[in-house]
């Protein structure tokens, strides 16, 4: 439409051949999609989300291995509720998973037990939306990304108090016992087994079959191995043993317990370690019978080595027998039963790969840091492993080597909703298996089937807990289509696993080189979060192995590849050491550089000007290092980063106005924005607008004979347009059409506007005309002066919209209800309430009103006969029945726009159950009409494709073969095959036709199943009625519209951090104006600007000046935005002064300021913090229990504390009846606040004031005390 047409934007980018965005939801979409890997078939499926859960934890047996439970494959049903209902009636939009298991038995004796094949119910899972949210309890929430430290292998260093460097290597799996190896201040190597048990590194050798002391040795190439000769020792003396000269025997003794023979190893020590040898050692060596000694190496290659030395001294085991009994014993604190179990548990913790895993993650970082080459497949830790860490730390210690930088990028990665639904859905397997294994156990001798074994909640419970109550499910933030976009984008250091505000130090939030084009530096929270939750960068995207990824264009031999299909993705561990150029380096149309001796390029944290030659890569764009909200501020090279960061912070909080308008000066990311965010409807494909109106737009598509061939959609696409739908943020969305009837419209083209769009693009505020002077003070410190016309013609009006619940409940007392007469209320307060007490759509609401009529049985003793008979006469229920209605609060001014009422079913009586029988029967009816009529489309379908051919034989799902090969298709023959149960690819052997008609029958089954779910839908709610918590009978929702005009104490800012209170909204007239008359809208002061280094705004304002007077839109990109001079070139082709500044003149007086202003337009934004949600007074109101004083804040109509600082001022001016009044009678003085309330209602003078209650509190807890406490 002309609003689209309108929108092409001036862009002053200088970069060529842009890159174009990637999704921008792609980060959620595709790991949800990766999860479920829906579109693939068993047999192709990756091994990865939810099919590797499966194959993890399958097959399932029991402790007999008598039965065996196996995996097929899984599905998932068509959701029962659509989105919209969803977020309607408060239900989680959710999908059933079902699985196809396999049950048999592997034991001969149970001979009768059938292979059993079952589609078994494994509960129902939460579904992501197109939108990238899940839906649970009718509210969006979005699972957040992750950050957290990568699996593998970590380097690092500390200081010792007395000054010595302590060196650590930490082996991080993905699951199982954490092992680290510590130098201490002794130089002696420790290995530290989930950060507790310590023991030297040899003993954990000793116990992975490096036995001995010269195995040992031998790993580190140590020592020289001497054959024990007089000659060969005689030779040898002077020089040290590096390895024990032990005897070894064997002595039997009788278990008295047992009787039996033991034998057991013992062995003595005859020469130790580090021993120089001499005549005497020689002689006790050469009776001892060793075969052969150990020697230190003569030349200088083991002094880099001395470590083990030091770490065999304290060493205390000198067999694996021994180091595993030590280990064992540090691990549990006893003594093995026996060796076998010792050596077991050793087995368990690092080489069993069910009890530990390092993950591909874990694998590929060790490889590649310890330069191993182990298959990828292993994924526990190896020998190689633990030799090749012990050997890089003794590097380090030796200064051959460095620490790794834990804040690097390389040692973090993202966990994506995807994985971390793997994890949750694997402790629900965990769980399930183990119930299945004991029920396995328990009906050994009977005969039972999958479905038998299988407890659904026992994984609905995990998940459903998860999407409820973990840190990193969060409530969208819905405010506004960015607030929503970022929301998503999100990546978070906490959570579990995470770090915590508090431990979490400088470094782990500060910026870091390996972020650019990966986390953005800017938008960032203000407060303990800073740092420790970031925004992706729009080019950034996530890696298989979780790391975070930029594009670059490669440069060969100093020539850039400008082709966009050739840009190469780069984790941070690949860009290191690379030479990277700007994107904005002056290029000629082949890709060379312009300035070939002098090319600025950054390398990691560096900045050097080199050769052409010597550039590996070159960025694809300016805003690369950005997220979306800070590509989305122009000029933002102009502004200071803290300032940059309330912009873009501040942008998320802009609330959704009447009537949108896209900013004059905008970054060219806005469209992108709209069209990933999915808000919009947007055209699937070329196509012709049918109908159009405020609440659906109907289109019919072009589509080819093939694909009307295969379908079995209606012709024509009926979109339905929200209508002031409520947000998370209570904003609301209303979309109207951009598009009109008989319009031709072409794939992904935009077809409405509204909630923040206009003309496809983001639209959070509105062009304002602005001056930026003093204004007779009222802009002092950043007080924003605006014009009356701005709430005339509701340029910042927003339209909010409340829920109001009200639940019936069946009490004690009875059983409540709503309805509209409600005791000792005037005809007139519930003239608006219909039958069932709910206020009528359309009334007007004013504080105190009824909204929801309810009354509530009081507890009354029981009444006697003569009181029946009189309430049986007279109906006189007043008595026993008490108002619980709700009434509008204190501020609420609005209008009713939408009633709702759920129940449960009545299931009353007989004529009740009868009724729903019939009406039962008619949706089994209806059904069945409906699925014959559609077998009927479907046959007539396939006829047209099988007419005269003859089929490559039909099976069923279970190999069973239905007609033969070379059997003629007849119609009645496609009438008789069950389409839900074939396995069947090849129909005539040529393959178009099998694709069609497999298309053909895919879509006839997704129909079949969507009907088969609207009838169980429809027979659940007409038996079970609505769903409801427990308790619950009835559920009354209205829903309140407030629409909220800009007005004193709303909060307003600019996209540059420049934010400010509306102070006064003053007359039109008396505003300033320029000299032809125009007045300003808005009127800022010129001091905010200076201090707070935010230039950005002012450069907007000028060239957005040029912009409204031109009647065009500009793009300029953060980074590559408009020059001086080019704003120069608009300005003056407007006929604006260059710099804005211009003489403005005094509305009051109309003369003419001395000094000029800048003048221009602004984009202003109104924030969600308005005057009318935090405006709160009270007079009397409700009051704690326990200390009877007033309760704090506006939610609980509560009253403003006095607190410790504000009494001594008053003591300091000796008010003591102020003092006194404040902290008696209008606090917790029970029995004076009452007497003070008659004094004034019978105009007498205020009594003397009693004891507060809180006094009364502490004298009760020092009785508690036992101390007796009396008051004179």
């Amino acid at each position: 439409m002309s609003a689209q047409a309108n929108n092409q934007r001036i862009s002053f980018s200088s970069v060529k051949n842009r890159l174009p965005y990637p999704d921008f939801l792609e980060v959620q979409l595709k790991s949800f999609h990766d999860f479920f890997q829906l579109d693939t078939t068993a047999e192709n499926r990756k091994n990865e989300g939810l099919y590797k859960v499966f194959s993890e934890n399958f097959p399932i047996t029991d402790t007999r291995n008598n039965f065996v439970l196996e995996f097929i494959d899984y599905y998932i049903d068509p959701p029962r509720y659509s989105i919209e209902e969803c977020l309607e009636r408060g239900l989680t939009y959710s999908v059933p998973l079902k699985a196809k298991l396999k049950l048999y038995c592997t034991d001969s004796d149970h001979e009768d037990f059938d292979t059993v094949v079952q589609d078994v119910y494994f509960g129902t899972i939460p579904y992501m939306t197109p939108r990238g949210t899940f839906i649970i309890n009718g509210a969006e929430r979005v699972i957040v990304s992750q950050l957290h430290r990568s699996p593998g292998v970590f380097f690092g260093q500390s200081m010792h108090t007395n000054g010595t460097k302590l060196y650590s290597a930490r082996i991080i799996p993905f699951k199982g016992s954490w092992i680290e190896f510590a130098t201490d201040i002794n130089n002696v190597m420790y290995a530290y087994i989930d950060r507790k048990k310590k023991l030297p590194v040899t003993t954990l050798l000793r116990a992975i079959c490096f036995e001995t002391d010269q195995q040992i040795l031998e790993i580190f190439d140590l020592a020289d191995e001497v054959k024990v000769t007089k000659t060969n020792l005689k030779k040898a003396i002077g020089r040290k043993l590096a390895a024990r000269v032990l005897t070894t025997w064997v002595e039997d003794f009788v278990d008295e317990d047992t009787g039996e023979v033991v034998s057991i190893e013992r062995n003595q020590v005859i020469v130790d370690r580090e021993t120089e040898l001499t005549e005497e050692n020689i002689e006790d060596i050469i009776e001892s019978g060793a075969k052969t000694i150990l020697l230190h190496k003569e030349n200088q290659s083991g002094i880099d080595y001395s470590i083990i030395y030091n770490t065999l001294q304290k060493d205390p085991c000198n067999s694996e027998k021994e180091a595993v009994v030590y280990i064992y014993r540090q691990l549990r604190n006893s003594e093995p039963p026996d060796e076998a179990t010792a050596r077991d548990a050793i087995e368990k913790l690092f080489f069993s790969d069910k009890r530990y895993d390092l993950g591909d993650v874990g694998r590929y970082r060790i490889n590649k840091k310890l330069e191993l080459d182990i298959d990828p497949a292993v994924r526990i830790l190896t020998k190689e492993d633990m030799i090749a860490i012990i050997k890089y730390l003794i590097q380090l210690i030796n200064s051959k080597a460095d620490v790794d930088d834990i804040d690097h990028l390389s040692n973090r990665r993202v966990r994506t909703v995807g994985e971390q639904l793997s994890n949750q859905f694997s402790v629900g397997f965990v769980r399930m298996a183990r119930t299945i294994r004991e029920r396995m156990n328990v009906r050994d001798n009977e005969v039972f089937t999958p479905i038998d074994l299988i407890n659904a909640k026992t994984l609905s419970s995990v998940i459903n807990s998860f999407f409820g109550t973990n840190q990193l499910s969060q409530f969208m933030d819905q405010t506004n289509p960015l607030a929503e976009m970022t929301h998503k984008r999100r990546l978070s250091a906490l959570g579990p696993g995470g770090l915590s505000r508090e431990r979490a130090g400088f470094e782990v939030r500060d910026v870091h080189y390996t972020h650019y084009g990966r986390l953005c530096p800017i938008e960032t929270p203000e407060g303990p979060n800073i740092g420790l939750i970031s925004s992706l960068c729009v080019f950034a995207k996530i890696s298989d192995m979780g790391f975070i990824e930029t594009p670059y264009r490669k440069v060969e031999n100093g020539k850039v590849n400008m082709k966009n299909d050739e840009v190469v993705y780069m984790s941070a561990e690949e860009e290191e050491g690379k030479i990277i150029a700007q994107s904005n380096s002056p290029l000629d149309d082949e890709g060379n550089f312009l300035k070939p001796d002098r090319v600025k390029t950054r390398c990691e944290a560096d900045f050097p000007q080199v050769s052409a030659d010597r550039v590996d890569l070159m960025d694809v764009a300016p805003n690369q290092i950005a997220s979306i909200a800070a590509s989305l501020i122009p000029f933002l090279e102009h502004d200071d980063a803290n300032r940059a960061l309330m912009g873009s912070n501040m942008m998320r909080q802009a609330v959704p106005l009447i009537t949108c308008e896209s900013p004059i000066v905008g970054t060219g990311l806005e469209k992108e924005m709209i069209t990933d965010s999915r808000i919009q409807i947007v055209a699937e494909k070329d196509g012709e607008v049918v109908f159009a109106d405020a609440t659906q737009i109907q289109i019919r598509y072009e589509r080819t004979e093939d694909e009307i061939l295969v379908s079995f959609e209606p012709e024509i696409t009926t979109y339905m347009l929200p209508r002031f739908r409520k947000t998370n943020q209570n904003t609301s969305i209303t979309l109207k059409p951009v598009v009109l009837t008989g319009e031709k419209v072409k794939k992904g083209q935009i077809l409405t506007e509204g909630y923040s769009t206009q003309g496809g693009e983001l639209a959070i505020g509105r062009n304002l005309k602005v001056a930026f002077m003093p204004w007779k003070g009222y802009n002092f410190e950043d007080a924003i002066v605006i014009s009356e016309r701005i709430q005339r013609e509701d340029l910042f009006t927003s339209v909010h919209v409340d829920e109001y619940i009200m639940e019936v409940r069946d009490t004690k007392r009875g059983v409540e209800e709503l309805t509209s007469d409600i005791p000792n209320v005037s005809e007139d307060a519930t003239k608006d309430l219909d039958e069932n007490g709910i206020i009528r759509v359309g009334a007007n609401v004013k504080p105190g009103d009824i909204l929801i009529g309810k009354i509530t049985p009081k507890g009354e003793s029981d009444p006697s006969p003569e009181e029946k008979l009189l309430r049986a006469i007279f109906g006189d229920k007043a008595g026993d029945v008490k108002d619980a209605s709700l009434k509008a609060q204190p501020s609420l001014f609005g209008t009713i726009i939408k009633t709702q009422l759920f129940s449960r079913a009545n299931k009353d009586g007989r004529k009740g159950k009868n009724a729903e029988k019939a009406q039962l029967e008619q949706i089994d009816q209806r059904f069945v009409a409906q699925t014959a009529a559609l077998k009927q489309r479907l046959v007539a379908k396939l006829w047209q494709l099988l007419e005269g051919k003859t089929t490559q034989g039909i099976k069923d799902y279970f190999g069973a073969e239905l007609y033969a090969k070379g059997t003629k298709f007849s119609k009645r023959m496609l009438e008789d095959i069950d389409y839900m149960n074939l396995s069947t690819d090849k129909w005539v052997g040529d393959a178009h036709v099998d694709m069609l008609i497999e298309r053909t029958i895919n879509n006839y089954i997704i129909e079949w199943k969507k009907y088969d779910a609207e009838v169980k839908r429809e027979k659940y709610n007409i038996t079970n009625g609505d769903e409801l918590p427990a308790g619950v009978i009835q559920l009354a929702k209205v829903y309140i519209a407030k629409k909220r005009k800009l007005k004193v104490g709303d909060k307003m800012a600019g996209r540059h951090g420049n934010k400010g209170i509306v102070a006064k909204v003053v007359r039109d007239e008396d505003m300033p104006f320029l000299e032809d008359g125009t007045i300003v809208d808005i009127v800022l002061n010129p001091l905010g600007v200076p201090s707070r280094m935010n230039l950005g705004q002012i450069y907007e304002t000028v060239l957005g000046w040029a912009g409204r007077e031109l009647g065009v839109k500009f793009a300029t990109p953060i980074f590559d935005g408009a020059t001086l001079d080019q704003i120069n070139k608009y300005t003056d082709e407007a006929g604006v002064p260059r710099s804005g500044r211009t003489y403005l003149y005094d509305g009051g007086t109309g003369e003419r300021f001395d000094q000029p202003a800048t003048v221009g337009v602004i984009y202003m934004l109104k924030l969600g913090h308005m005057i009318d949600d935090k405006m709160h007074a009270r007079s009397i109101g409700p009051y704690s229990l326990i200390t009877q004083q007033p309760l704090g804040g506006k939610a609980q109509f509560g009253g403003q504390r006095f607190g410790e600082m504000e009494v001594w001022a008053l003591e300091a001016f000796g008010a003591a009846n102020i003092l006194q009044e404040i902290l008696t009678i209008k606090s917790d003085d029970v029995m004076g606040r009452a007497k003070a309330y008659e004094a004034i209602v019978k105009g007498d003078n205020l009594p003397p004031a009693g004891i507060p209650e809180s006094l009364n509190v502490l004298l009760h807890e020092l009785r508690g005390l036992a101390i007796s406490v009396k008051l004179d």
